[in-house]
């Protein structure tokens, strides 16, 4: 079972990844924006109360690890307490992290070590939002 939910969700990303941001690390930090959509009740056009997230994948801080948090100024702006599933294509490693709960004045984020490689990730916060991909290349 665990074997077939990674494949499924490898097939996935992967199917996805031409729709997806895509980056390089440098040096430097680099952020990746990449939005998720609301789509309550399978409403394709969204609702006055379900508002797009916007994501970012932040590279450069450590090697090998990439931090997922809020696009917005002061790294605001994505979900709180939610899934981020992710598949390193270079290696096969995989995995999943939590985004943090976001109290106490600090942002959701979520610091995952994926290796470098050419990796994918999907965030899926709920059954009323159509998930949201990424990829880019981690050094």
């Amino acid at each position: 079972m665990k074997f077939a939910r990674r494949l499924a969700v490898a097939g996935t990303v992967l199917a996805a990844c031409g729709l997806a941001a895509t980056g390089t690390a440098a040096a430097d930090t680099v952020t990746i924006p990449f939005q998720i959509d609301a789509a309550p009740y399978g409403n394709p056009n969204g609702s006055f109360d379900a508002f797009p997230a916007r994501c970012a994948a932040v590279l450069g801080g450590q090697p090998g690890s990439v931090v997922v948090t809020g696009a917005k100024s002061g790294g605001w702006g994505c979900f709180v307490s939610t899934p981020v599933n992710w598949i390193n294509l270079s290696t096969g490693a995989t995995g999943v992290a939590m985004l943090s709960d976001g109290l106490n004045g600090i942002p959701s984020a979520a610091t995952i070590d994926t290796g470098p490689g050419r990796v994918a990730l999907m965030l899926a916060p709920g059954s009323t939002y159509t998930p949201g991909f990424a990829t880019f290349t981690v050094q």
